[in-house]
């Protein structure tokens, strides 16, 4: 009894470990070879490529539309003008990028400089001087985020469309260009000549450092005033006496002409240097001619030096403190 059911046991454990049965399905061989055939010679009499796509052709659903249209009587021309005018377009292609108007009036500008690049132009540093608009007045206008490096491709194309000669410039082209004109240009600006008073006074005016001085020349016998004083008594220092008066030295002028001067604030060299310079304007008032000669001498333009500030962790302006090793 014990060995049979032994026997029935293992024989129900062999039996579970055999695979399940599969069931099989006939297949016909001659259509399994030509299914699975990769022979890139077989004949494809069969396939066909599908026709290109024409994108202008109306759909199906649109044909329908239309003859639906055309038999209540709209024709194909009110259909496309409503069309047109429900449908939104931007008036810029430069509407689907970050700054259209910047990038409509820099694509204008190149437009005009390729047109009219073949015009003469005048020579370099001969352009009529212009002030343009400065990017903050462009942002005014355009109302868009331009950075300083873009607004001065805008300053490029205006300048060499500006060296055009002004006989041959098109009309187009100066209309752009005061398009980016400033309202008030500084450079037509001129500055009024001086004339010499009834009394036969001419006037200059010069400043130096902290100071400044007046100076007023008339015809005379070589005397000199400054601030009440006689020269020798204004300035002590043999230097600062040459400085004032050097404009009248270098033009052989010093007995012709009496010298009038106030000096306020500074020191006497700063003083000194004021007055040589009040003294040149007041002399080319009366005598024009001499500009070139006191221009070569240096007493026409200001001198702009100052003295330089002293900085933290410095003796002085650029002195540092000496180093010590230990």
């Amino acid at each position: 009894m014990e060995l049979g059911a032994l026997r029935s046991g293992l024989r129900a454990a062999i039996a579970s470990f055999r695979q399940p049965a599969t069931r099989r399905f006939p297949v016909n061989q001659t259509q399994f070879r030509r299914l699975a055939s990769t022979n890139s010679d077989a004949p494809l009499g069969d396939i066909r490529a599908a026709p290109p796509i024409d994108f202008n052709k109306p759909t199906a659903a649109e044909e329908t539309a239309e003859d639906d249209d055309l038999e209540g009587g709209r024709s194909v021309a009110a259909y496309t003008a409503m069309m047109d005018r429900l449908r939104i377009v931007p008036a810029s292609p430069s509407y689907f990028t970050g700054k259209p108007d910047f990038t409509d009036d820099l694509l204008n500008l190149e437009n005009l400089l390729r047109k009219y690049q073949t015009l003469p132009v005048l020579p370099t540093g001969h352009a009529p001087r212009v002030a343009w608009k400065t990017l903050a007045q462009y942002k005014v206008n355009s109302n868009e985020p331009v950075k300083a490096a873009r607004y001065t491709k805008i300053l490029q194309v205006l300048q060499r469309l500006n060296y055009i000669h002004p006989n041959l410039m098109p009309d187009e082209v100066a209309t752009a260009l005061r398009r980016y004109m400033r309202d008030v240009q500084p450079f037509h600006n001129q500055p009024k000549p001086g004339v010499v008073d009834e009394y036969g006074r001419a006037r200059g005016v010069g400043r130096r450092k902290s100071s400044n001085a007046v100076a007023y020349l008339v015809e005379g016998e070589g005397e000199v005033l400054i601030n009440g004083k006689p020269l020798t008594q204004a300035f002590g220092r043999l230097h600062d006496r040459e400085s004032a008066l050097w404009a009248l030295k270098v033009t052989e002028r010093m007995d012709k002409y009496n010298v009038w001067c106030v000096a306020r604030g500074g020191g006497t060299t700063g003083q000194a240097d004021a007055i040589a310079l009040a003294v040149s304007k007041a002399l080319m008032v009366h005598e024009p001619l001499l500009k070139p000669a006191l221009r070569r001498a240096g007493v026409v333009t200001r001198d702009p030096r100052r003295v330089e500030r002293k900085k933290p962790g410095k003796v002085k302006a650029r002195k540092m403190p000496a180093w010590v090793k230990r």
